[in-house]
């Protein structure tokens, strides 16, 4: 009897470890497919741009040779790139913002009314659904200097319009507006999806407390519960922001004078136009590098201040 009892909780051990061993071996082969495409379509190609960017290699040539950090050396020598870096930076430092900021009023004022909820989030989603290449020829009409509708508005009013996409000194923040505008009902829809979240108890709990203005319910219920959302949200905004290429391509073309070149556009010029292959991919990587060390740093600093419910 004893030597049942005490071979019993060995035999349990045993067939207890032989159950996990097995669940891992099973979580690990069903993740394979998963990580080899993973490895296939994004580790791959990131690893092929990285060793493309040591090299000489154009387009349509057959051999390549190792150059080291020659192109990484011209590009830093280059004022095109370093254009295009300050220009980005701009977009992304207004974009980011004042996206999520209009984004967030947009969300409070619909999640605050008692009519047509539905219809405004509809209007205020539709330049997310709207393809941005079609859009931005609309903004080309809205923006011209002759018969565009917004030079035609501000001469109602006895304002002579300027040339919105070829002043140099206008071009970026225009774009930044475009930028803005397509990107607040993306931002809209997240933080709808907070605030329904959000208990109304807490509300209560708040105005029993002695908070009986908006702008305290906000601060101490609403903004602390929004934190994981919030934090999503600017972090997906700033790597779109980063990423803008279609309104510059169709609107500006980086121009004039280079006041509009941003860095995926430098890339597309470089490797599309100028053949330039392996100088594009050593653009690219200071691109990504960027978004990285950006996606960190908001992640690392923002997260300490986010309460997670």
């Amino acid at each position: 009897m004893n030597s049942i009892s005490a071979a019993s909780p060995e035999h349990t051990v045993c067939r207890g470890g032989g159950a996990d061993a097995h669940q891992r071996r099973v979580g690990w082969l069903l993740s394979t497919p998963a990580a080899a495409l993973m490895v296939l379509f994004l580790l791959g190609p990131l690893l092929a741009v990285l060793l493309l960017s040591f090299t000489d290699w154009q387009l349509g040539m057959d051999s390549l040779a190792w150059v080291g950090l020659a192109n990484y050396q011209e590009m830093f020598g280059d004022d095109t790139f370093w254009r295009s870096l300050k220009n980005t930076i701009i977009y992304v430092a207004i974009v980011v913002p004042g996206s999520i900021f209009l984004g967030l009023g947009t969300a409070m004022l619909i999640e605050a009314g008692e009519y047509g909820k539905g219809f405004y989030r509809a209007v205020y989603f539709l330049p997310v659904m709207a393809t941005l290449i079609a859009m931005s020829i609309v903004w080309q009409v809205i923006l011209h200097p002759d018969f565009g509708l917004l030079n035609l508005l501000l001469k109602e009013v006895g304002i002579k319009g300027p040339n919105w996409l070829q002043d140099p000194d206008l071009v970026l923040y225009v774009l930044c507006g475009i930028g803005i505008w397509q990107q607040v009902g993306f931002n809209m829809v997240l933080f709808l999806s907070g605030l329904m979240a959000v208990p109304r108890h807490l509300y209560e709990a708040a105005e029993m407390d002695g908070a009986s203005s908006v702008w305290q319910r906000f601060s101490l219920v609403t903004w602390p519960m929004l934190g994981p959302i919030t934090l999503f949200v600017v972090v997906i905004t700033s790597i779109k922001a980063f990423q803008v290429f279609d309104t510059v391509q169709v609107l500006t073309r980086g121009g004039p004078n280079k006041a509009s070149e941003v860095l995926l556009y430098t890339m597309y010029t470089e490797a599309f136009e100028y053949f330039r292959t392996s100088y594009a991919a050593a653009v690219t990587v200071v691109f990504l590098f960027f978004v990285l060390l950006l996606t960190l740093i908001k992640t690392r600093f923002i997260e300490r201040k986010v309460h997670y419910s």
